[in-house]
């Protein structure tokens, strides 16, 4: 099947009576996290506010999202909370043409529609140290129905979402997580003897690694997350998800890159300023 006949699928077994609206989908992102590794841009900063191109990596992941027709966010906040919460109640006054009278009620008065987003954004205080489980644990009460996507705050990627959901529908199961092959770090050599054959720079790595981009059906929360706090959903929910064969794998060939390093942030960021961002896959 391919990417576009997938996002067709999904978007048609959405719209039975069965299932609803992809953008009644919640879609929930972990913000949580200090992004110790890219001290250099994130010192002041929680990493889902590090910037690519001027707007933070957050906006980049919703905007994917959005471009596949989500529309409901569940942020799940920890470290300098208050900045991410600050970025979105300011978010239409950092952008758009106002004028503010200071002699009343200092209400703006915008004069144009830059910076109106189709989004509903749930703020939730999931803890300075939570675990990624026990984060996604703590947002249950706002995941009301028969299932949820899934996402890290610092990861972006030319996913189509729609295709990751289309296969989870597909399956049956209760998890689906979207396999990648990020490029190494390293260069690859192919060797005959002590000679070089082959030297690959940044060769993409063979096997397929979890990048994120998860559909889950609701009862995920209940059968495989505790109370811990330290509960990571790396860990125990979701090898026990693959142990019982309810974890269906979502194949992603194309772009997809962690912002773990200042070395990933400098990269994202020259990919974007050239114009060729793979992962913009949004108009405008």
């Amino acid at each position: 099947m391919s990417t576009g006949d997938a996002t067709a699928l999904s978007i048609e077994i959405a719209q039975t009576s069965e299932i609803p609206d992809v953008a009644d989908i919640p879609v929930v992102i972990l913000c949580g996290g200090m992004g110790t590794r890219l001290r250099e841009a994130s010192e002041k900063l929680p990493k889902p506010l590090v910037d690519i191109g001027g707007k933070p990596v957050l906006w980049h992941i919703m905007k994917t999202y959005e471009h596949y027709g989500f529309r409901k966010f569940v942020l799940c906040l920890g470290y300098k909370s208050d900045l991410i919460k600050n970025y979105f109640l300011a978010y239409r006054a950092q952008v758009a043409d106002f004028t503010l009278t200071l002699s009343d009620d200092h209400t703006p008065q915008f004069h144009n529609t830059v910076g109106d987003e189709a989004w509903e954004v749930t703020f939730a205080e999931t803890g300075l140290l939570t675990g990624t489980g026990a984060r996604l644990r703590r947002v249950a009460q706002y995941l009301t129905g028969p299932r949820f996507m899934l996402t890290y705050g610092d990861g972006v990627g030319a996913v189509d979402v729609g295709a990751v959901l289309a296969d989870h529908l597909a399956s049956g199961r209760i998890g689906t997580v979207t396999g990648v092959r990020p490029s190494s770090r390293y260069g690859e050599l192919t060797t005959d003897g002590n000679a070089v054959t082959l030297f690959a720079e940044k060769p993409p790595q063979t096997g397929w690694v979890s990048g994120g981009y998860f559909v889950f059906e609701r009862e995920f929360i209940d059968k495989y997350l505790d109370d811990d706090p330290a509960l990571l959903l790396e860990r125990h929910p979701l090898q026990q998800l693959a142990r019982d064969s309810e974890l269906t794998l979502h194949t992603h060939d194309g772009f997809w890159m962690g912002m773990d390093t200042f070395r990933d942030w400098t990269e994202l960021n020259q990919l974007w300023d050239s114009g060729a961002a793979p992962w913009r896959v949004w108009a405008g």
